[in-house]
């Protein structure tokens, strides 16, 4: 099938080359010319024969909205916008709601893979009338992983992105977790080695994860995280999941005490987001702050 996909980026990039990798046609287009097939939405628009598909893959809130903006005006009636940026699920009602309006079909799609997607594939959760979901549902074949799982239609417009945000939030507590018990092991005289402490679990314990072992590369990369100032951003995803646990009366204290963790490393420089940052650049390629040391 063709695609049309906007932004191509770091994750956009490397699904624009695992959907064509599939068999399927993809029309990129990215601000940087340098990574673009078009000049432009409409050029991007008007070289996908209809019903079109057209995937945005940009910064949630504002760039989204004016993407979203500009194609309600470019596509026509039965054509369909998946959102597959990390927005937030309560803009996906409104942008149903905009392009419902105009006869266009709207998914969201919440995507986890980071850097990499185009080896491993995508986990997707989606959300959207299951109509939509039908005519998209190769390209979600072709970027998840191979497998039964990796994939779920998880229910209306909105729940892929909210299955998301949770999926980020549990993510800020594991996190959270290795980077505790790392600092721990590091200031005890008796443990000579944690970073083969951290190898050592990598099979046959309850903890094994790939977050471990992303933690264990990037140990090995700097045994004791000397290189890395101690802040960890966070992507606001964290702050949603919070705020949603508030409006529906459901205690996440693991979560909402990684967030606030996550605050309190733009104060000092903690050892524990020294973790947490190598972590999120071995997965995501998040940007990453030099020791002042």
């Amino acid at each position: 099938m063709q695609l049309g996909l906007i932004g191509l980026g770091k994750m956009g990039g490397n699904m624009r080359e695992r959907i064509r990798r599939a068999g399927h046609t993809v029309i990129g287009y990215d601000r940087d010319p340098g990574l673009s097939d078009v000049a432009g939405l409409a050029e991007l628009v008007g070289a996908l024969d209809g019903p079109r598909v057209v995937w945005v893959m940009v910064p949630a809130g504002g760039p989204t909205q004016a993407v979203i903006d500009e194609l309600a005006g470019l596509l026509s009636p039965g054509d369909i916008v998946v959102d597959g940026g990390n927005s937030r699920w309560t803009d996906d009602e409104k942008h149903a709601e905009e392009l419902a309006a105009r006869g266009i079909g709207f998914v969201d799609a919440g995507v986890s893979g980071g850097v990499w997607g185009l080896q491993n594939g995508y986990a997707l959760m989606v959300g959207g009338d299951p109509e939509h979901i039908a005519v998209v549902k190769p390209v979600f074949d072709a970027l998840k992983p191979e497998g039964d799982f990796g994939y779920v239609h998880a229910g209306k417009v909105g729940a892929g992105h909210f299955a998301k945000m949770v999926h980020n939030g549990i993510e800020y507590a594991m996190m959270q977790a290795y980077a505790e018990g790392w600092e721990l092991l590091e200031a005890v005289d008796s443990v000579t080695d944690v970073r083969e402490v951290f190898r050592s679990w990598r099979e046959g314990t309850v903890i094994r994860s790939w977050l471990l072992d992303l933690a264990v590369n990037a140990l090995d990369d700097d045994e004791h995280l000397e290189k890395l100032r101690g802040y960890a951003e966070d992507s606001g995803e964290g702050r949603w999941t919070v705020e949603a646990a508030i409006d529906n009366a459901v205690p996440l204290p693991a979560i909402t005490a990684s967030l606030f963790a996550r605050f309190a490393s733009r104060q000092d420089d903690s050892p524990q987001m020294k973790m947490i940052a190598a972590l999120r650049n071995q997965f995501g390629g998040h940007a990453v702050e030099a020791s002042e040391g």
